[in-house]
């Protein structure tokens, strides 16, 4: 099949479709970068993992932005750009210790808990109405985060609350980016993240700084540049199909990385890590379905 056949037939797939490819795909390099991070993070540091990610996350858009233009990186939001790179270095470094630390499936459920802190500071910080039925759906995911930890057991590891930092922080950055314009390039919205992460990332790195050996450059450079398509790719899934039939699929990182855990790291998940996560991923489904119906009658009142 030739290029131009393909990208017909691509273009020719219904959008919603197009959405579920770009999502499995970044679900597949999201995938393939944490296992890269459970290897080199134990050695380097959670600090000097993260500006690695970033500095060659930004590294990697050079060839893109020389394909789409100078132009693609023009904004009027550079304010919410310096929080995004702030918070989502924040929520990097947490992910990175729970990923060093924990397995696989357990820290990628536990980041699934997202959209539950994301309702609770809409209410606190937007101060929106949630019905009982998203309350409700809430707590059962809350829940499903209480059966996995465990809490008060000698099966308690304080280490999957880095995986709740992470969730917490990028729900604080869809609280406070959550009037971002939709026409923001994917493309831009990733540059200024490097450009304001890297640095900060670079701060905190350097009083123990360990120079990387040979193959730990390699995986680096494959955690910058799978970190930065796994985003593009995760982007462009919204960009470009509804969120109600896109986000689901997103819930496929979390058997690419039980798979990636099992074989690799010899992870094997216990019975509570699995309901927990069940609770967790139905709650937040619910809560992505809900929120997209309400969207639509609002749009259908107007």
């Amino acid at each position: 099949m030739t290029r131009q056949a393909a990208l017909a037939r691509w273009h020719g797939m219904p959008p919603n479709l197009q959405g579920a490819c770009w999502m499995l795909l970044s679900c597949l390099g999201f995938s393939v970068m944490v296992s890269f991070v459970k290897i080199v993070a134990p050695e380097l540091g959670t600090f000097e993992t993260t500006f690695f990610r970033c500095f060659f996350g930004l590294l990697a858009l050079f060839p893109l932005i020389a394909w789409h233009g100078i132009g693609s990186l023009r904004t009027r939001h550079l304010g919410m750009h310096a929080w995004r790179g702030i918070l989502g270095m924040i929520s990097m470094m947490c992910a990175y210790f729970g990923i060093a630390r924990l397995p696989l499936a357990s820290y990628t459920a536990l980041s699934f808990s997202k959209p539950l802190f994301a309702i609770v500071l809409a209410v606190i910080v937007l101060h929106e109405v949630v019905r009982w039925r998203r309350w409700a759906a809430t707590l059962v995911g809350f829940l499903g985060v209480l059966v996995m930890m465990r809490p008060g057991t000698e099966s308690f590891d304080p280490n999957a609350l880095f995986a709740l930092g992470d969730a917490l922080s990028i729900a604080i950055l869809i609280t406070v980016l959550k009037r971002i314009p939709a026409y923001e390039r994917p493309l831009a919205m990733m540059f200024y993240f490097g450009v304001i992460a890297s640095p900060l990332a670079l701060i905190p790195a350097l009083p123990n700084w360990v120079w990387p050996s040979p193959l730990s450059w390699a995986l680096l450079a494959a955690i910058g540049i799978t970190g930065a398509l796994s985003q593009y790719w995760w982007i462009m899934a919204f960009r470009t199909g509804e969120a109600s039939a896109v986000a689901p699929f997103d819930y496929s990182r979390l058997i690419f990385t039980g798979a990636v855990g099992l074989i690799f790291f010899a992870e094997v998940p216990d019975a509570w890590t699995l309901a927990g996560a069940g609770l967790i991923v139905a709650s937040t489904i619910y809560l992505a379905r809900r929120e997209a119906r309400l969207r639509a009658e609002s749009a259908s009142k107007a």
